[in-house]
């Protein structure tokens, strides 16, 4: 993106604050979500919006977020490199999808090419936020 780290980051948590990563909490209640909704302030560790927990956090390089419900347990990792006044902004999902119903949620999901396209457009919309502010 063209903007610099700090603006990237500032746009990255943000952006999950407003979206809470586009789950719901009628989602997060189906399939059981823990932690189940938000608390603290993001980005701080410890922090919660639906599904996920702040589990690292530092400031204009790195976010961890991790979470559970019933079909599966799960890390979403978010990388920034600062290049100049340009930042790469990356994003890793780790994913272990246990059992028939694990693996039925995993195809769903996963196999459909369902998340590709999500992560795609949350980075696309990050960036544009970063290089509007």
């Amino acid at each position: 993106m063209a903007a610099p780290a700090p603006r990237t980051w500032d746009a990255l948590t943000a952006w999950i604050a407003h979206t809470h990563l586009g789950v719901s909490s009628g989602f997060a209640h189906l399939v059981g979500t823990e932690p189940r909704g938000a608390a603290g302030t993001l980005p701080q560790p410890g922090s919660t919006i639906p599904g996920f927990a702040v589990a690292e956090s530092v400031h204009g390089k790195r976010l961890t977020l991790v979470g559970r419900h019933r079909f599966s347990r799960y890390a979403l990792i978010f990388s920034l490199a600062e290049h100049s006044d340009e930042t790469l902004l990356s994003a890793r999902s780790h994913a272990v999808f246990p059992k028939l119903p694990g693996a039925l949620y995993r195809g769903l999901v996963i196999s459909s090419g369902g998340h590709r396209v999500i992560v795609r457009r949350m980075l696309r919309d990050i960036g544009r936020s970063a290089e509007r502010r």
